[in-house]
């Protein structure tokens, strides 16, 4: 196999960049490097590895030439990481022990003491949590933009404000964001941007694209797609990655292991074929929901009542997996009996596997707007089994219910 690589289409990408078998014994698979240390032949080489490489070659785009220590970079979970800067169209990935430690670093690379934030009501709730109340030690505020458009960003403005925090779609009533109109208020305010693409994945929205300044995802999600590992993954232009990388990325020391960093890669591999699987899957069932007599409302991007069709189709190729819906009898109870009667979904917080899961929970009305009500949600991740099992099953229990 050329180690040469010129090929923009996302399947190939995902199966070949990256990897180099001339520089492992041939093997069609980087292997794993499980180890902390790389030694040097000599001191002098030791001492001249972080010397600044003008073509940008070597580890972490070049800001060290060999690797040394897996703390910093390491050749198993570099595979990954070029795949998936590729795919999002950035200059460098950074890949973190969880998703979490992923979207703290991202954020924590943009925000000094007493800087504020600006995201949306509906961001994934241990976000939510880290940017409203742990980041309050540090003399950080937040702000909401309600609706999410570029005029509710506009009105959370603040003279410190140095952070929009995206989340679009978010991975519970699915609102998205003007990715390209808040970049752009961003860049005229000299206002960092982040956006969790872990919904999309790189194959269906790519938010640096709009104008972001990083993307961030859960790869415990559809990066790695077989429930297997945790891991989460940073992404952006070159000064701002480097930055990042001997910061947070360093200092704060969520490493991913080169196990999971292999076993990520190997999820990478087949995104293509099963992100299309996934999302030919949902929409089959969020259309059937739709027609339901017992279903009030489904919220999954271009349906006949999405509320954001422009944003559909500007922003998103396609749609993953995962949608929510409401039910007419709007008990949790009854939203809780239907989930438990439920036998090929397991029941679970997580999602972008390769299983179905279900989920029941009283949202905020606060995630809709203004003074809303608070609303019941079935939350479901429709996965690679076959769709018809999946409907009947989804049937028989709106039919108990």
């Amino acid at each position: 196999m050329s180690t040469r690589f010129d090929s923009r289409n996302a399947e190939t990408v995902c199966a070949h960049l990256g990897d180099d078998p001339a520089q492992h014994n041939g093997a069609v698979i980087t292997p794993i490097y499980q180890n902390s240390l790389f030694v040097m032949e000599t001191m002098d080489e030791l001492v001249a590895n972080y010397v600044p490489n003008q073509e940008n070659t070597g580890p972490v785009g070049g800001m060290m030439r060999k690797f040394d220590y897996t703390r910093t970079a390491n050749p198993t979970t570099e595979v990954a990481e070029k795949k998936i800067a590729f795919l999002e169209h950035g200059d460098l990935a950074r890949c973190f022990s969880s998703g979490m430690a992923a979207i703290s670093a991202a954020i924590m690379s943009t925000l000094h003491a007493g800087d504020h934030v600006v995201t949306v009501r509906s961001v994934y709730s241990p976000a939510h949590h880290f940017l409203t109340d742990y980041l309050q030690r540090y003399g950080i505020s937040v702000g909401f933009a309600e609706g999410g458009s570029v005029a509710d960003f506009e009105r959370a403005v603040r003279p410190n404000t140095r952070l929009f925090y995206l989340e679009s779609p978010s991975s519970f009533v699915m609102e998205q964001q003007d990715l390209e109109g808040i970049a752009a208020l961003a860049k005229s305010r000299d206002i960092a941007t982040i956006c969790d693409n872990s919904w999309a994945t790189p194959l269906y929205q790519r938010p640096l694209d709009f104008g972001v300044d990083l993307v961030v995802h859960s790869a415990t999600k559809y990066l790695g797609g077989h429930s297997d590992i945790v891991a989460g993954v940073v992404v952006g232009k070159r000064e701002r990655m480097l930055k990042l990388v001997r910061e947070e990325g360093l200092l704060l020391g969520a490493v991913l292991d080169p196990f999971s960093g292999w076993l990520l890669t190997r999820g990478l591999r087949t995104l293509p074929v099963r992100l299309a699987q996934h999302a030919q899957n949902a929409a089959t069932i969020a259309h059937r929901l739709f027609e339901h007599k017992s279903v009030a409302r489904v919220y999954y991007p271009g349906m006949p009542d999405d509320k954001q069709p422009g944003l559909t189709a500007k922003q998103l190729s396609g749609r993953s997996g995962l949608l929510s819906f409401e039910l007419k009898n709007t008990e949790l109870t009854a939203a809780y009996k239907l989930v438990n009667s439920l036998k090929y979904y397991g029941i679970g917080y997580s999602w972008g596997g390769f299983e179905s899961l279900a989920l029941a929970r009283r949202v905020s009305g606060e995630m809709f707007g203004v003074n809303e009500p608070d609303r019941v949600l079935i939350r479901l991740h429709i996965g690679l089994e076959h769709v018809e099992d999946l409907w009947h099953d989804l049937e028989s229990a709106l039919e108990r219910n």
